[in-house]
């Protein structure tokens, strides 16, 4: 198993670098100036030869493979350079940040879970009645709405109308509730369904059959058996998620003023900020990466028929 996990930790190496050339290239074929930019975010009008002094120190006068290389050796000290808004080391704004987004994420995740285990369940054990339903209808709402206006709707209704929660901010748990939400809804609506049909598929196999027949209760065929593998999809579902939410769901946290890493990343694109940029991209990449090994670690766990080589052990 360790080898196995220290192989993985290997081939994110390989990606990262890809995704920090995509970015570099991407940055130099953009007709942006980097030395224009930086300028621009400190609201600074520059002569040519100061523009030619930034340049120079920037090292954008050498070629772009040493540039290219420059990067790479900074990145691997977590290295990011500086920020052209704030004048301060990105890494160091970085970490700043993350905590907030990583309390967001983790909140909504936990949410999801909860409440999508429970729907899927009850909307598969109870197939076609009230509670099945109300789920569906739950699922499809969910699965509808953007993000961004189910958004407003909380904040119309809880804090302007019910005066129930607030609005923006980071604090106490309440600051938590209608940001959490509003990541979770969606996801909420494709995980339930995905559990629903997963329970019912499951329900069809022999193995079921075979248990009811040996005279164990359907309860402990569905919850120590069933669900076992049932929940495998939601599970690779759910890793592909955390990833993204990990890096900052820009519209929500846009939305509630919430300080995490993806408001930053969206004032550093106004901005032009081309560290923060650049970091955000590495981050992002390292934090998917991670996220998928985390995902085929607990699948392993749930599934011991997955060996270590991604074929089924017979």
């Amino acid at each position: 198993m360790s080898s196995y996990i220290g192989k993985r930790f290997l081939a994110i190496i390989p990606m990262v670098l890809f995704a920090t050339l995509i970015t570099f290239i991407l940055i130099h074929l953009s007709p942006v100036d980097p030395a224009e930019a930086y300028f621009s975010a400190a609201h600074i009008k520059p002569t040519e030869e100061l523009l030619s002094e930034k340049r120079h120190e920037m090292g954008l006068d050498m070629p772009l493979f040493v540039q290219y290389g420059h990067a790479v050796a900074r990145i691997a000290q977590l290295d990011f350079g500086t920020s052209y808004l704030s004048g301060k080391p990105v890494w160091q704004e970085v970490r700043l940040r993350l905590p907030a987004t990583l309390q967001l994420a983790l909140s909504s995740m936990c949410l999801t879970i909860v409440v999508s285990v429970l729907l899927g369940y009850g909307s598969a054990i109870y197939k076609n009645s009230w509670v099945d339903y109300l789920s569906r209808l739950l699922s499809y709402f969910g699965a509808s709405i953007p993000q961004f206006w189910l958004g407003y709707l909380l904040i119309f209704f809880f804090s302007v109308q019910l005066d129930w929660l607030p609005v923006d901010g980071i604090g106490t748990w309440k600051h938590l509730v209608l940001p959490s939400l509003t990541l979770s809804l969606g996801l909420i609506a494709i995980y339930t369904r995905l559990l629903r049909e997963s329970i019912l598929e499951q329900l069809q196999e022999s193995y079921v059959l075979y248990a009811r027949t040996r005279g164990m209760k359907e309860k402990t065929i569905i919850l120590k058996h069933v669900m076992k593998i049932a929940i495998s999809p939601v599970i690779t579902g759910l890793g592909m998620n955390l990833g993204k939410l990990l890096t900052g769901t820009i519209i929500v946290e846009q939305l509630f003023s919430w300080p995490g890493f993806g408001r930053y990343f969206v004032e550093a694109i106004f901005n032009r900020d081309i560290p923060v940029i650049q970091c955000y991209v590495v981050l992002a990449a390292c934090l998917f990466l991670i996220s998928n090994l985390l995902v085929d670690l607990v699948q392993m766990y749930m599934d011991p028929r997955i060996s270590l080589k991604g074929r089924s052990v017979h």
